[in-house]
């Protein structure tokens, strides 16, 4: 009699794919929690000597952990590490100077508008088709972000220089998408927070970089230089490297869900309807981009090649 011999279906591997949005998901939450922390700081240090100083904690945590990652790199790698850097430094200083005449929630509807520069840069820069389910997406999630953030709106100066910031947020993020990919990640991480502290630190030097003066603001700082910002940086980067640049823009619109979220458990703020159904819509962006049916052109800014997202020439 022949012996039937049975082997035990192999544990489904979680894809790279999915680590990445949920790495992502990951950094919005650690952006999303650092609204309630720095409530008040902003008005005890200035803003781009807060920045300047986070930066370079940032820089040197992560270059501690792999002194050798920048000279592993490539001088294109290095010269796009500094490309990313300006821009998100830039993005940074536009979106501080134009919060200064605009108040915050509209600050961060506006800001939140890289989801949309996001699929237009990749359409007009890199010739990418976009699907009608990540228009969709984008429309969810934009009003989303409206329904979490406005409470009247207006057009002036301020929300002119938020908009530029958007604007760059968004290259930012279509550059990660083509530069980054999971071995340069953490040497490129350096780089761009090398860059931004000098971006940052320029901006700061004429008055004298001014530091915290109390344990609550230190603890502050030193929260959103490791975690908000060195950690996050890394996770974003290597992320990217494997989502396309609008996929991974609309994940990022988690941010002020995660703000609401942390808002009310520990900010002592109540859950009213304007979040339930604002955080609603930008997960339901989410679910058509992540879990709805796909089809060959609903791809967005990418092209899959053996499982890493490329996106236009590197």
């Amino acid at each position: 009699m022949e012996r039937v011999t049975t082997t035990a279906p192999a544990p489904r591997r979680t894809s790279t794919s999915t680590w990445a949005v949920l790495g992502l998901l990951g950094v919005t939450a650690a952006w999303g929690s650092t609204f309630f922390l720095l409530k008040g700081v902003v008005e005890r240090v200035p803003v781009s000597d807060f920045l300047a100083v986070r930066f370079l904690l940032a820089a040197a945590a992560v270059w501690l952990i792999a002194p050798r990652s920048v000279s592993r790199l490539t001088s294109a790698e290095r010269r796009s590490g500094v490309v990313l850097g300006l821009v998100y430094g830039g993005a940074q200083l536009l979106q501080t100077v134009g919060l200064q005449t605009t108040s915050a929630s509209v600050s961060g509807f506006v800001t939140g508008m890289y989801v949309v520069f996001t699929p237009l840069l990749g359409a007009l820069l890199l010739r990418a088709r976009i699907g009608r389910v990540v228009w969709v997406a984008v429309a969810l999630s934009t009003a989303g972000l409206g329904v979490l953030s406005l409470q009247g709106f207006a057009i002036g100066g301020g929300e002119a220089l938020t908009l530029a910031s958007a604007l760059l947020y968004a290259v930012h993020i279509v550059g990660l998408g083509v530069w980054s990919s999971g071995r340069s990640a953490i040497g490129l991480t350096v780089v761009q927070l090398l860059t931004i502290t000098v971006v940052c630190g320029a901006a700061a030097a004429p008055g004298g970089v001014v530091l915290p003066q109390t344990g609550g603001d230190w603890f502050a700082l030193v929260y959103m230089a490791l975690v908000a910002g060195a950690l996050a940086l890394v996770v974003q980067t290597w992320a990217q490297a494997h989502l396309a640049a609008t996929r991974a823009a609309i994940i990022m619109t988690m941010e002020p869900v995660w703000a609401g979220f942390f808002a009310v458990l520990f900010g002592g703020e109540r859950l009213g309807l304007r979040v339930v159904l604002g955080g609603g819509l930008v997960l339901g962006a989410m679910y058509l981009v992540e879990l709805g049916p796909r089809r060959p052109e609903d791809q967005d800014v990418a092209q899959e090649v053996g499982g890493v997202t490329h996106v236009g020439p590197v």
